[in-house]
């Protein structure tokens, strides 16, 4: 970007957009000096004051920019008369004194044609100008015009990208560990999806670096904007596929102004259980296989049982008798009238009592027998039998330490090998049980079957304990689990989802073939819709050759995305020589890539049974380094285990052995793509054993 006439009028135009936002903060600041209330208050005045304290929290939230640019773009465009007007467009709305705009917000209706404008759609444009900025000033402009003559983009940009120059430095720029906002550089096939219709469930495919998590990041905070009201009471949640890619998105949505979306993995769903534990292959794909669902079901049916014989309760001098048919017409009531188990356990007892009332010699109200006998050890044990209240931690824990209790449950769905599989020894103590990852969707199923356990009067909570919310974000939600998909759709108020993923990459253990597999498992009430991002922004085209050359052999039905930009180098091979040291040579290919990065992030990926190796090989080297399963990418250089990398983007990747991922990992040539498809400017492979034959 060259010295631009207008540098000068932009600058002050953007000095007086600060002064203005300075003066929106500061109101705000005094907004909330006048609405506190002292612990003395009314109860209403104090819920008032609160109401007016989060709506003030919140638009200091937007107000507070940390270091990002307020305005990235003009558009100039023409009225119905001719005029042309025009409109600065930013991060948030900021107004004058009279309540005139001064910045539009990127959300707003007016700023779509800085996104969507071409040369052949120009959307009543004239002009469309990119601003690159350094915090407050402005220090480069690029112009794109429109009319006749004119193309409506760059003379050096690829067909269908606007604001070239500044996307080019945009995608140049060196990572920080954490993913950045592309509010300033969203394409057209980008904000199409950013700004399509909320209902109903929303596919996106994306191959690597097509700006797929980003993009469904902007979509919540679009939505937010667009369907304030309701959609800020019924809450956004974002689903994640581990915690070190949550930590690696989290600033993405505050630099957007919305701070209020709950960023989770799926284990966060389940309270009350502690996870820590991790199941081979074959039992995590049971647990993940959609079939589940009905042994968890039938795993409930099974504790809804009448007694075999009768029972005699001591009354007084006499006895009371539960007889056998009378408690399976209890039983079979229950299960007819009630949805959820522990729903139906106050009626059980109701009926039992009033069952055991009826078979004494004299009148005897329902009450007096619950009161005189409910303590016996005869009634206890007849409702634990019957209908016992269970939380989902016991029922699992019950069911999968018992192999009759899982034969009973599964037969008719599962193969004995299958169901035994689950099969583990019961704790003493259901505290010190440690879950997998993999019983978190189980767990969840378990809640929605039982219901919320009674409290002591055997009054149940008036709330239900899954929240459910107004629009659901999924990433990478090809590696889903049947089971795990249940349990996202279960969260969903209305159908409406985002869900984006790439069937490339699907590296776990029920990898789709394709959207339908998915769709099956997620909300229906709308007709889904599929969009796909086809050009890939981040991943140089040096690197996507290579990457493309394992697609074809991993998923031969499926195309690689179209790089926009070249590379300066393609990616390099490093044959650790016979007897020589694997760590060594990673050691030295990250030096290398240290020197020509600069301030540049590096990743080491690699298999997970050689993190240690290679951290100690980085050490014995000198390199400081971080893990990326403690400290996220926070540190210059991070062994990154292979199972970790989806959606992750570092300037330079060292990709080590090959051969060894495609043989640890389920899906293997798959997760050698996503680790081929990592580095954002070099990447360097480092092998000892021969490369698999679609790299050889």
């Amino acid at each position: 970007m060259q010295h631009h006439p207008d540098l000068a009028a932009e600058q002050a135009h953007l000095d007086r957009a600060y002064a203005c936002l300075e003066r929106d903060r500061a109101e705000a600041w005094r907004m909330r000096a006048l609405t506190e209330v002292g612990s003395g208050g009314t109860h209403q005045a104090r819920y008032e004051a609160e109401v007016i304290e989060e709506a003030i929290s919140t638009r200091l939230t937007q107000l507070d920019l940390h270091r990002h640019a307020l305005v990235f773009g003009r558009i100039d465009r023409t009225d119905a008369d001719g005029t042309v007007e025009s409109f600065h467009i930013g991060r948030l709305a900021v107004s004058d004194e009279h309540r005139e705009p001064v910045v539009v917000d990127w959300r707003a209706p007016v700023a779509e044609p800085f996104y969507r404008a071409t040369g052949r759609q120009p959307m009543g444009l004239v002009r469309r100008r990119h601003f690159a900025s350094t915090e407050r000033r402005i220090v480069g402009i690029e112009d794109e015009l429109f009319g006749e003559g004119h193309l409506g983009i760059g003379a050096d940009a690829p067909e269908g990208i606007r604001g070239w120059s500044t996307l080019l430095a945009a995608l140049e720029r060196g990572r920080t560990g954490q993913l950045g906002d592309i509010v300033a550089t969203i394409q057209a096939e980008q904000d199409e999806i950013i700004r399509s219709p909320q209902a109903g469930v929303l596919v996106v495919q994306g191959g690597p670096g097509t700006g797929k998590t980003v993009v469904a990041l902007h979509r919540a905070a679009y939505l937010l904007y667009t369907y304030r009201f309701p959609l800020e009471d019924q809450g956004v949640l974002v689903i994640g596929p581990n915690r070190l890619f949550l930590r690696y998105i989290e600033r993405v949505l505050p630099s957007l102004g919305e701070s209020g979306v709950e960023q989770v993995v799926l284990t966060d769903l389940v309270p009350d259980v502690r996870f820590g534990g991790r199941d081979d292959a074959r039992v995590a794909w049971v647990k993940g296989d959609g079939r589940m669902s009905e042994v968890i079901g039938k795993a409930v049916r099974d504790r809804q049982r009448p007694v075999r014989e009768d029972v005699l309760v001591p009354f007084g001098t006499a006895y009371l008798r539960l007889r056998a048919a009378e408690s399976e017409r209890i039983v079979l009531a229950a299960k007819r009238r009630f949805r959820r188990h522990n729903a139906a356990r106050r009626y059980v007892e109701q009926e039992v009592f009033a069952a055991l009332a009826a078979s004494a010699r004299e009148d005897v109200e329902p009450d007096v027998v619950r009161d005189r006998t409910r303590h016996t050890d005869e009634v206890r044990t007849t409702l634990e039998r019957m209908w016992p209240v269970l939380t989902p931690p016991q029922l699992l824990h019950d069911l999968f330490g018992s192999r009759a209790l899982l034969k009973l449950a599964a037969s008719r769905w599962l193969t004995e090998a299958e169901y035994l599989s689950l099969y583990r020894q019961r704790h003493d103590h259901l505290g010190d049980v440690v879950w997998t990852a993999s019983d978190a969707a189980l767990l969840d199923e378990a809640r929605a079957l039982l219901g919320p356990k009674p409290d002591r009067r055997g009054r149940l909570p008036e709330e239900d304990e899954i929240r459910t919310y107004g629009h659901i974000v999924i990433d990478e939600v090809q590696d889903l689990t049947p089971m795990e998909l249940r349990m996202a759709a279960r969260r969903s108020l209305n159908g409406s989802m985002t869900v984006v993923g790439d069937i490339a990459q699907a590296t776990g253990a029920h990898a789709p073939a394709d959207w339908d597999d998915v769709l099956a498992h997620l909300p229906d009430r709308r007709a889904p819709r599929i969009a796909e991002l086809t050009v890939g922004y981040r991943i140089p085209g040096t690197a996507m050759a290579l990457a493309a050359r394992v697609l074809r052999v991993a998923a031969p039905r499926l195309a690689a995305p179209r790089a926009v930009r070249e590379g300066d180098r393609p990616p390099s091979f490093h044959r650790v020589a016979p007897g020589g040291d694997l760590g060594a040579d990673v050691a030295a290919a990250v030096r290398v890539l240290l020197d020509d990065l600069g301030d540049g992030t590096v990743g080491v990926l690699t298999p997970a049974g050689l993190v240690p190796v290679m951290s100690r090989a980085l050490t014995a080297a000198g390199i400081d380094h971080g893990m990326a399963t403690r400290s996220g990418l926070e540190q210059t250089v991070t062994v990154v285990p292979v199972g970790l990398v989806k959606g992750l983007e570092l300037d330079g990747v060292v990709v080590v052995e090959p051969a060894r991922i495609v043989a640890d990992e389920p899906q293997g040539l798959r997760a050698l793509y996503v680790a081929l498809t990592r580095a954002t400017r070099q990447l360097a492979i480092v092998h000892a054993a021969p490369l698999p034959e679609a790299l050889a």
